[in-house]
């Protein structure tokens, strides 16, 4: 298997304007058991109601079957079963997508292809769902940007956009690089196999199937061709000045040094969106003064969960603030509140215990330099709330010097910065 996919990467590599002809094969009972072995055993069944245990008891059997079908071309992937799940701890629901436990086998084989294919065309600035990148690489990259020649920043919104993606649009995009028709005609099934929603069956006439393992490495090679290739070959060559960008999934940030070119592009980027059936979300996009020579005329941005400021170091010189962004901010403290609230009959070490585990996963991910002061608030919220909840199972008012002498005996885990950029 590994071998397969090695051998697609270095062609992709060595002939990049070569379409690959024959990649179908790659998706066979050792790459299906691969895939299945990723699978969480966790993970909440989809139409089918065949959880990855009890697919396993007749593995051989089930493995050679699925490939028989696909051989045949009697597979036919099943629709993704929607359900919800609170969005960001407010009392608004997101849609959640499981797909059918074959079509995530199927899927996951065929993710793997593409990345084979893919990783090698992709640009350095794009990081997001890629293997051995980060949000935080991504911020390190925009960060090495705004300390020198950015002027001006082009904060870019897409509306909806894994939701919108364009079929027609997306099969040609594959077509450029990939000749297999078998392979090509199970990517369409996919994004045409629908969403099953309390028993009624929805079409899916645009969008990446919700959930699928294979919508990650789609979305990318779909803003690959809309955006990242155009910025390179047609936007940036044309600036008076420097231009770049930094892309982690849907969430772009586009740097310049002259603002008639940022400007330019603004315009020119509602235009290329509107060819490939997207939309950028005005009221959240914008053109901003941005560096060290803005002065005060410098505004400030969200990317990735952060809010991106200039400002003064202690010694007087420019600097780049990183803050958790309000929306963020506020999300985690109803996410934090609300879980309190749940778990509050569970013993205090065992409270503290799983409190901890969150808190430090929000430390990993935040915990970059300058950002102290907003975890440790967080923190304090936190605090806060757990006391709140102490008193209300307790039905009783625990006094301050109370609740710091159970803390003391159970302590809540401190901020920290784990990255220096």
């Amino acid at each position: 298997m590994r071998t397969g996919l090695e051998r697609i990467s270095q062609l992709a590599n060595e002939y990049p304007d070569r379409k690959m002809q024959t990649i179908m094969h790659l998706v066979n009972k050792d790459t299906l058991r691969a895939a299945h072995n990723r699978q969480d055993k966790n993970k909440a069944h989809g139409v089918d109601q065949i959880t990855k245990a009890e697919y396993e008891e007749n593995i051989e059997e089930n493995l050679e079957g699925l490939i028989a079908r696909m051989k045949q071309f009697s597979y036919r992937p099943q629709p993704v079963r929607r359900t919800y799940i609170p969005k960001d701890g407010s009392d608004q629901m997101r849609p959640l997508g499981i797909p059918a436990y074959e079509d995530k086998l199927v899927q996951g084989a065929m993710a793997d292809i593409l990345t084979a294919i893919y990783e090698q065309k992709f640009y350095d600035f794009s990081y997001g769902f890629r293997p051995g990148r980060s949000q935080h690489q991504a911020l390190e990259a925009l960060d090495k940007k705004l300390w020198g020649w950015t002027n001006w920043v082009v904060d870019a919104d897409i509306k909806s956009f894994f939701d919108t993606v364009d079929h027609e649009w997306m099969m040609k995009f594959l077509e450029h690089d990939i000749e297999d028709k078998n392979f090509l005609r199970y990517v369409k099934r996919f994004l045409k196999a629908g969403i099953m929603e309390e028993g009624q069956r929805y079409a899916t006439d645009a969008g990446v199937p919700q959930g699928g393992l294979i919508s990650p490495v789609l979305s990318n090679v779909y803003l690959h061709y809309a955006i990242d290739t155009w910025f390179m070959k047609a936007v940036a060559v044309k600036c008076e000045g420097r231009a770049e960008m930094i892309r982690f999934a849907d969430d772009a940030v586009f740097c310049f040094e002259l603002e008639k070119d940022a400007r330019h592009f603004y315009e020119a980027l509602k235009k290329r969106l509107d060819k490939f059936k997207l939309e950028l979300s005005e009221e959240k996009s914008k053109i901003i003064k941005f560096g060290r020579r803005a002065g005060k005329e410098a505004e400030k941005f969200d990317f990735l969960g952060f809010t991106h400021i200039t400002a003064k170091s202690r010694k007087g010189t420019y600097c780049i603030k990183r803050t958790t962004s309000q929306k963020k901010l506020k999300a985690k403290r109803q996410t934090a509140k609300k879980w309190l609230r749940k778990n509050m009959h569970m013993h205090i070490k065992e409270l503290v215990a799983k409190l901890n585990a969150k808190l430090r996963g929000h430390y990993n991910y935040y915990g970059i330099i300058g950002n102290y002061k907003a975890m440790k608030a967080f923190r304090e919220y936190v605090m806060d709330r757990l006391k709140a909840t102490l008193n209300r199972r307790g039905k009783r008012n625990i006094t301050t010097e109370v609740f710091y002498r159970l803390i003391k005996a159970y302590p809540v885990a401190l901020p920290r910065i784990v990255y220096k950029m």
